[in-house]
């Protein structure tokens, strides 16, 4: 059986080089070409690996690299350093025995990170691991709508951006943006635990009925945690436009904070005062 983290590490680098081109890196294309990224060759050529080496790797087949190695590959793939964290956390995982079949109880969030939800005077929810709705304020529910009428199985993120009943509300300008957003900040938690049930059934699902979300799992972009802007259409106040950041919090991996916030003083602060008092 193919060790997952091994798996998950061939994944990533198929990826990372087939974003790339031979003029990305200086090299000539030579004659036709059958990939539109980096042959295997050239990308081993880069690092100075042999090719059957890089190959294994891609293929998830029992290799430890040293960390010269990997600091080679990150550098012939152009990794960011958020993209080299994550290439040597599935490096290193790979390296271990296959890991045991783990307990994966329910996520908790504290009483006094509800406590803090409540009196926020801003839209804020809390995610588990898995983008799971875990938490909520009055103030998301105005904005976001009432997570009570979900059923709670289907409370997360990537359901619901990628469910096909809410397919025409897609009128956010930047919501293929937001999705892989998203979608990186599952790799990143798929990188920690690969077999989590969880994440397998999501992944799977939408991995089934969505050719969007397997486009944009397969480009396989990681984020640790994400910050952008949104616009939300509201028929009651008109657009809003909103700031919004994640922030982490206690626990190993632990859950995060999303909080949606407008520049004070501004009409979008007026429309989101305003929102919060029709709809309570």
């Amino acid at each position: 059986m193919t060790h997952p983290y091994a798996r998950e590490l061939g994944d990533f680098l198929r990826a990372r080089r087939n974003r790339l081109s031979p003029h990305d890196v200086g090299l000539e294309p030579g004659g036709r070409r059958r990939v539109a990224g980096l042959r295997r060759e050239e990308l081993a050529l880069l690092a100075g690996l042999s090719t059957d080496y890089y190959q294994r790797m891609e293929q998830g087949r029992e290799v430890r690299p040293s960390d010269e190695i990997l600091d080679a590959i990150a550098g012939a793939l152009g990794l960011d350093d958020e993209e080299r964290r994550h290439l040597f956390t599935l490096a290193y995982a790979a390296r271990r025995p296959m890991p045991a079949r783990l307990e994966h109880g329910p996520e908790e969030v504290p009483r006094s990170t509800r406590r803090l939800l409540q009196i926020m005077d801003t839209p804020a929810v809390v995610l588990g691991r898995h983008l799971d709705l875990l938490a909520w304020n009055p103030m998301a529910v105005a904005l976001l709508g009432d997570p009570d009428l979900v059923p709670p199985d289907r409370l997360n993120m990537l359901l619901l951006m990628f469910d096909d009943t809410l397919t025409r509300e897609r009128s956010c300008p930047d919501w293929e943006r937001q999705a892989l957003d998203y979608i990186g900040m599952m790799h990143a938690a798929v990188a920690t635990d690969p077999t989590h049930p969880r994440a397998t059934a999501i992944v799977g699902e939408l991995s089934i009925r969505s050719a969007d979300f397997r486009r944009l799992w397969g480009l396989h972009d990681v984020r640790e945690s994400v910050s952008g802007t949104k616009i939300f259409r509201i028929p009651e106040t008109g657009d809003i436009l909103l700031d919004w950041d994640t922030y982490p919090l206690p626990g190993n991996p632990g859950p995060i904070m999303l909080v949606f916030t407008a520049e004070p003083g501004s009409p979008d602060a007026d429309r989101l005062k305003l929102l919060s008092s029709l709809r309570a």
